[in-house]
């Protein structure tokens, strides 16, 4: 019974201490400060992938490009989550400066080549992959991570084969509770596997629950983050569509589109030199 007590003393100890951006206290640098430094910049989350090889860390951007931090696990407050998929040329669906031919920032609708609804698109279909079991459209799940005395969360992109692990968590650690999965603070790990290749899967683990005032703070939190990735998002997606409709023509359809300001999916090429899909 002590045990039980002392392991529910240090998570209560644990939630409390777990500082939220709406709940910090101000710096030296007001909101117009900010406001200045980011006018013509676009703002955009860490991005962090499950390793290759089987490696059992997560490689994190640092200050310093050239020198990540590593972490064995990650730990935070998942504010939202949603399906992203990507369709590759075959054979060049790992390379990674290979860029896709269709991509999708929902799991709903395509931008690209073929496009259109993923629901009913051939290449998101079972059997559709070259080896004839999976499918050849590359479905991920993208998680924004918050950690503890972070303004950001960071961008975790789920393979195929974490997809699962997380479903799983999910309806035990969340849906069977009728929790939204910012209610909890969960412990993102990896673990090795090996089908004749290593790699590396997502592990989760739920550490503690939100309650009370730290619950109301934290839901104000995911809220204001939600909206906001979700206009992003969709404004990611409206732009492809515009500058892809402005710059095709019969002429250079297969001929790299630069209008100056990123990439855009014609029906054949993707000018993918200074920003990556939204995935």
């Amino acid at each position: 019974m002590s045990y039980n007590n002392e392991n529910n003393n240090e998570a209560l100890v644990a939630m409390q201490n777990f500082q939220l951006p709406n709940t910090m206290s101000e710096t030296a640098f007001s909101n117009e400060d900010l406001a200045e430094d980011m006018d013509g910049l676009q703002m955009s989350f860490q991005r962090v992938k499950i390793p290759a090889g089987g490696a059992l860390q997560f490689e994190l951007p640092g200050e310093d490009p050239e020198n990540p931090d590593y972490a064995k696990t990650l730990e935070g407050v998942i504010l939202y989550n949603h399906a992203s998929g990507a369709y590759w040329q075959e054979g060049s669906e790992y390379d990674e400066n290979s860029t896709p031919l269709c991509a999708t920032v929902d799991g709903k609708v395509g931008i690209g080549e073929p496009g259109g609804s993923c629901a009913i698109c051939p290449f998101n279909q079972f059997r559709s992959a070259a080896d004839g079991k999976g499918k050849a459209c590359k479905n991920m799940r993208v998680l924004y991570l918050l950690r503890d005395g972070d303004y950001l969360p960071i961008q975790l992109t789920l393979p195929p084969t974490s997809i699962r692990p997380f479903n799983d968590f999910y309806n035990v650690a969340f849906a069977t509770r009728r929790r939204a999965t910012f209610g909890s603070v969960v412990q993102i790990g990896l673990k090795r596997m090996d089908n004749g290749n290593l790699y590396s899967v997502a592990t989760f683990k739920k550490l503690y629950d939100f309650t009370g005032d730290k619950l109301v703070q934290v839901k104000a939190c995911s809220d204001s983050f939600r909206e906001q990735i979700k206009f992003m998002l969709q404004q990611r997606a409206a732009d492809t569509e515009v500058r892809c409709e402005d710059s095709y023509s019969v002429d250079d359809a297969y001929v790299m589109q630069d209008d100056g300001d990123g990439f855009c999916i014609t029906s054949g090429a993707i000018d993918g030199d200074r920003e990556e899909l939204p995935l």
